[in-house]
């Protein structure tokens, strides 16, 4: 494949190439964990990679107790093989970092095999899909994991880029289906659903629109601004969902909106859009960009002399690697934050707190911990449902399980069996298959053990998780 010149990074703008490098992907061997050795190349093509979990034999429950669950002399029953989508290469490579890591923990949690559903010991197989950031290559490696692989669930993470088409692909193909990471409108519009109807096979876990607009509305409340806002809305099926969800909250919150208009993803030259937030006065600007697209845009503002107030971006700023390709001009910026060490929350597979779950991603990868390590939540909830599956190899009787999944996790507890409520701020039952997890505010600042580090400054919209600063204005 064809690559732009290396660039300096005090250039105009970063390719993709650069982006990646400087989040320390390019080139890189990515894995998924010891045993896996998956070689995957940032513009390369992708070695799909198997692995079947060993030594393990204990479960912990949703309250952190152990209980014994694999018997020395349980019948044996069949091989039980899970498939997981990712995001490992291309744009959205920062979501897969902690994957690799969320796969070995798996792994070591099944060990040789665990005991179902139907009282036999099954062995446990994981195999990884990179979707190379791309909703095509999404949807067909999820037909190689139905139709060659024989999967007898599919799992998925990372924005509506990953989650929409592997969803789609599981729902066509009756096959049970469990997600994160993909706000909740997102999920159901983006994929032809409505606030009542139901999908048959294919269930997730994440937070709602109106929960991150009440944390983002509170974090703008704390600095004094004119109320003009400069939005970025990508035409993607995250911009094309936040676009129309935000347009009546500004008017009834009292901002005026100036949008420019959707922009293509990759896009390298944001001149146009920052001219007019220039001269319209803007104090604030917001939106959601993939990670390489916003470094573009506010290194761009930064040179061209648009120095808003606040800058409150989705996506882009979930990962610390944002912030070193950055640089210290982002340091102020907020983002929404839905997973950090400081959640209250314990892993219903080992006991783990998210602290020492993210000690121990930091202890075996020497990386700082970073929010895509909620993932881990997709096998909780496979793992639960399975171990409560009449028959673990049948479709109907999984998926019958995983619908009524009732467990505390490493998230934030998750009950299908709740009344269906939507559009209530909070974590809650939001639609018939979707469970929101808590998401609350944070801002960049200097860090004292990292260079940069995520301050919680708002739980307007999720009051469980503790906030440890005020937003500061931007410099």
């Amino acid at each position: 494949m064809s690559e732009m010149e290396d660039r300096p990074f005090e250039s105009k703008t970063v390719s993709r190439r650069q982006f990646l490098k400087l989040a320390g992907l390019t080139g890189a061997t990515i894995g998924v964990g010891a045993g896996l050795g998956g070689l995957v190349a940032a513009c390369g093509g992708t070695e799909e990679t198997t692995t079947t979990a060993a030594v393990e034999t204990t479960d912990t429950t949703a309250t952190g107790g152990t209980e014994t669950t694999v018997d020395a002399g349980a019948e044996m029953g069949d091989e039980v093989k899970l498939g997981f989508v990712t995001p490992l290469t291309g744009g959205l490579a920062s979501f897969g970092v902690p994957d690799n890591y969320c796969v070995d923990r798996w792994k070591e949690f099944v060990g040789d095999g665990v005991v179902l559903g139907d009282g036999k010991k099954h062995a446990i197989t994981f195999i990884v899909k990179d979707s190379q950031s791309d909703s095509n290559r999404a949807a067909q490696v999820t037909g190689d994991l139905i139709n060659n692989d024989k999967v007898q669930v599919v799992m998925a993470a990372s924005t509506p880029d990953t989650v929409n088409p592997v969803s789609d692909q599981c729902e066509a193909n009756g096959m049970p289906c469990v997600t994160n990471d993909c706000p909740v409108q997102p999920y159901v519009f983006g994929r032809g659903g409505s606030e009542t109807s139901e999908f048959q096979w294919t269930y997730h876990t994440f937070w709602g629109l109106e929960d991150v607009q009440a944390t983002f509305l509170d974090m703008w409340g704390q600095v004094p601004i004119n109320k003009v806002v400069g939005a970025m809305f990508p035409n993607d099926a995250d911009g094309n969902a936040w676009r129309p969800a935000w347009e009546p909250v500004f008017a009834e919150q009292g901002y005026t909106e100036i949008d420019p208009g959707p922009f293509q993803n990759m896009t390298e030259d944001f001149t146009q859009q920052i001219a007019q937030f220039k001269k319209e006065g803007c104090e604030l600007t917001m939106g959601v960009f993939i990670p390489p697209d916003f470094t573009n845009y506010w290194k761009q503002c930064k040179q061209q002399g648009f120095n808003p107030k606040i800058a409150t971006f989705a996506k882009a700023l979930l990962f610390p690697q944002s912030l070193e390709a950055l640089g210290d001009v982002g340091i102020g910026l907020t983002t929404e934050v839905w997973w950090t060490p400081q959640h209250p929350f314990k892993s219903s597979l080992t006991g783990e707190s998210c602290q020492e779950f993210a000690d121990e991603f930091t202890t075996r990868t020497g990386q700082q911990w970073t929010q895509p390590l909620l993932h881990y939540i997709v096998f909780e909830h496979t793992y639960d449902a399975l171990k409560r599956a009449a028959d673990p190899m049948d479709p109907a009787a999984i998926v019958e399980a995983v619908k009524t999944t009732k467990i505390d996790t490493i998230g934030g507890p998750i009950d299908f069996t709740a009344p269906v409520e939507w559009g209530k701020v909070g974590p809650g039952h939001a639609h018939p298959n979707v469970y929101k997890t808590p998401v609350v505010g944070g801002q960049w600042l200097k860090g004292a053990d990292y260079p940069y580090e995520l301050v919680i400054c708002s739980n307007a919209a999720a009051d469980i998780v503790p906030t440890a600063a005020q937003v500061q204005p931007l410099a």
